[in-house]
């Protein structure tokens, strides 16, 4: 076998060898995309965003509004994963 002959083998093998990783790797992603996991479907209305919104139109102001205060915390602990712990009864 001459020189020319054995490069073409090696050339030929070397196509093949990449049309068939490309063909493996393109059924791999077929496969991830489709056992993606689906959207969750949120509430129409969601009162927590509601305040995010309004006390991010508020501005500075946010920082002394009791209330942007209580969102923020709100939004913090879903954030984190944390349960709100109950309120201590007051008066004793």
């Amino acid at each position: 076998m001459d020189g020319k002959l054995l490069a073409r083998i090696g050339a030929i093998v070397f196509v093949a060898i990449a049309i068939t990783a490309t063909a493996i790797e393109m059924t791999r992603k077929e496969d991830v995309l489709a056992q993606a996991p689906t959207r969750l479907i949120q509430p129409d209305r969601d009162p927590l965003r509601e305040g995010q919104r309004r006390c991010q139109q508020l501005g500075a102001k946010a920082a002394d509004d009791p209330e942007c205060l209580r969102v923020w915390a709100e939004t913090r602990d879903r954030f984190l994963g944390r349960t709100r712990a109950p309120a201590a009864p007051e008066g004793r």
